[in-house]
């Protein structure tokens, strides 16, 4: 089952799934898909749906002890019928909520709500907001890492250029996850890429030069990013990717890797990342979006 939403005075939409609790649509007002979804994603389970934006809870990738990203994006949510406040002034929001069940408590044997808001800014940014609470009744905590998954619509991967992580430290997954540092002034892409990025600025730009579009991605208290294109070789190994796929893709997503939460019974810890489209002129260092787009009506 899936669930579309509309802002009708901008013609903006989205796409959110119950199966993963995922987005896997968000188009523009003039009907542009932002967001990649493998034509080869299957929408059953076990298996994860390949795009959009998954949420990877209670680890990332085999950081943890559970299933590859976490059981979060294999599991059938639930509408939120009691949701928090909502953190944003959009009307065009959706509330989802995941609990644990029989399975996950096998090899995760914990009891969570996992919230998520999906929403639409007036001015066509997409906002994730989760909510993961400890509801264990024996006492413990319990400890987890988070990420979203985003992947990204591209033109060309060969054209795209990631800034806002220069000089940063970073895990490659590549190498046995050792810890490396980024020498240049931009993330570009020739070869495959699978880092964890640490202690990131709130603010990272993903710039589609033949599209001539930006993505600028905020986040809060979600100190790391994960980059990740499986270029050619492994593309043609993933069933639910094609394999010439890797070229019109990048993920880039907000996450908390290297220090984990930890959470007592009762707390509540939450997490945001937020994309806001802007033109390709843009780039880390210059004009926030908000002014561009200020400047565009004038």
């Amino acid at each position: 089952m899936c669930i579309n939403a509309f802002n009708t005075s901008r013609f903006l939409c989205y796409q959110v799934y119950l199966y993963g609790g995922q987005v896997t649509s968000w188009k523009n007002n003039s009907g542009e898909q932002q967001l990649f979804l493998s034509k080869k994603a299957s929408f059953k389970p076990p298996k994860a749906i390949r795009g959009g934006i998954q949420i990877c809870f209670p680890q990332l990738g085999n950081h943890g002890v559970v299933e590859q990203h976490g059981f979060a994006r294999n599991r059938l949510w639930s509408v939120d019928e009691s949701p928090p406040l909502p953190d944003t002034t959009s009307d065009c929001h959706i509330d989802l909520i995941l609990k644990q069940s029989e399975e996950d408590m096998k090899t995760w044997p914990h009891s969570y709500e996992l919230r998520l808001q999906v929403a639409l800014s007036p001015r066509g940014d997409l906002i994730l907001t989760s909510r993961i609470k400890n509801k264990n009744a024996d006492g413990k905590p319990f400890q987890f890492t988070f990420a979203y998954h985003t992947y990204f619509s591209v033109s060309d991967i060969s054209e795209v250029r990631v800034e806002g992580l220069d000089t940063l430290d970073y895990h490659d997954n590549l190498q046995s996850k050792i810890r490396c540092t980024e020498q240049g002034d931009a993330v570009v892409f020739e070869s495959e890429v699978d880092r964890i990025y640490l202690s990131a600025p709130p603010k990272i730009v993903t710039i589609d030069h033949e599209k001539k579009r930006t993505f600028v991605l905020r986040k809060k208290e979600l100190p790391d990013v994960v980059v990740w294109n499986p270029w050619d070789r492994k593309a043609k190994a993933m069933p639910d990717f094609g394999a010439e796929e890797y070229k019109c893709m990048l993920c880039v997503g907000a996450a908390r890797i290297e220090k984990p939460i930890t959470l007592r019974p009762g707390e509540e810890w939450q997490g945001r990342q937020e994309i806001s489209p802007v033109p390709s002129s843009y780039s880390s260092g210059l004009l926030d979006p908000e002014m561009i787009q200020q400047m565009q009506r004038i």
